[in-house]
């Protein structure tokens, strides 16, 4: 048994005609536009706005290939990773009859858009380590399974999935892996971007809401083999990047060694703020992370919580999540930031 993307791909979607914009049936510079009902005057703001953005976002996805060393038709640019996470259910997964595999605890956006495209979730627990549960996977995988997630680094432990596991599924699974890379800069291990040459099935999340730092202008991406991109590119809205933030985004992709120097940072931060953390009596584990945040469990999260947002210092309590009983997730701040975090928790005591 090998790989076949025509027996997962959803049949609707394989029998689609996607939508053809007016930039779709026009390629190339023209000096006058008067094809797409746009406004010929211009906008309040500048003269650009007013024309509909590259719906292929060429230019971007050129220079995101230069940076990433994947080949542009293998890239999917998306609103938000969220928009690839949705658009592969609608691509792969049909409504009340398929299912996927998520491995709690991890980001919670995987069943919330299973939920909303009436796809089952299977919830394998990964360990206590959180590392993958392989031989419950296998369990659970039946004919109806088309995607598993997998996060690495993990949200919200911040460690990542041990590789080998990761290529066992890879090896033996024939529907969709999704390996969600949202952490990748911060972490030693590389990307699993350069294994998409030997795994057709395997589709890379990535976004530049992190270590980018342009959580605002909500962009992330998908990698995958080209026949995965061109099925996603198929179901996408035509014009879902705004051409404010491909002009932004592009702009700040040259500044790739400034990107660098900021990670250096803030894994500096990480371990510094790792060992302040280690010396309060309240704190009983930090956990080994590659994001930039922490989990770490405490005697009492949910008073730990409260009298931080008392002081104005918003963390996010796990408590209530798999495998994070007592636990609050805070993220790696600037040295500042965290000087004030850590000066505020040896004031509490328990009440």
């Amino acid at each position: 048994m090998s790989f076949n993307l025509e027996e997962i791909i959803r049949p609707n979607i394989r029998d689609l005609i996607p939508y053809s914009s007016a930039r779709d049936e026009f390629h190339g510079q023209a000096n006058i536009y008067l094809d797409a009902n746009e406004n010929s005057l211009g906008s309040p703001l500048m003269k650009w706005y007013n024309r509909y953005p590259d719906p292929h976002q060429s230019k971007l996805k050129d220079k995101l290939s230069s940076i990433k060393a994947v080949s542009a038709d293998k890239i999917f640019i998306g609103n938000g990773s969220d928009e690839c996470i949705d658009i592969l259910f609608r691509c792969f997964c049909e409504p009340g009859l398929d299912n996927v595999i998520v491995c709690p605890p991890t980001y919670g956006m995987y069943s919330v858009s299973a939920a909303i495209n009436n796809v089952a979730v299977k919830n394998v627990n990964l360990t206590a380590n959180f590392q993958l549960d392989l031989a419950a996977i296998e369990e659970a995988i039946d004919e109806h399974t088309k995607m598993i997630f997998l996060c690495s680094p993990n949200n919200p432990s911040g460690n990542s999935l041990i590789r080998e596991d990761v290529e066992m599924i890879l090896n033996n699974y024939f529907g969709l892996v999704v390996i969600d890379e949202a952490y990748i800069n911060f972490s030693p291990h590389r990307s699993f971007i350069h294994e998409l040459a030997d795994y057709p099935n395997l589709v890379i999340l990535q976004t530049l809401s992190k270590a980018w730092g342009l959580a605002a202008l909500r962009l992330g991406l998908a990698f995958a083999d080209e026949k995965i991109i061109r099925v996603m590119n198929k179901v996408k809205p035509p014009y879902n990047i705004n051409q404010a933030t491909q002009d932004l985004v592009l702009k700040a992709l040259d500044e790739v060694q400034q990107v660098n120097d900021m990670i250096v940072e803030l894994v500096k931060e990480r371990e510094s703020l790792t060992e302040k953390l280690k010396d309060l009596p309240f704190v009983e584990k930090i956990y080994p992370s590659d994001a930039n945040f922490l989990l770490v469990k405490v005697i009492d999260a949910d008073g730990i919580y409260q009298f931080l947002l008392e002081k104005g210092i918003v963390v996010r309590n796990r408590s209530k999540v798999t495998h994070c009983e007592g636990c609050l997730r805070i993220t790696v701040g600037t040295k500042s930031e965290n000087e004030l975090l850590v000066d505020a928790l040896k004031h509490f005591t328990k009440s």
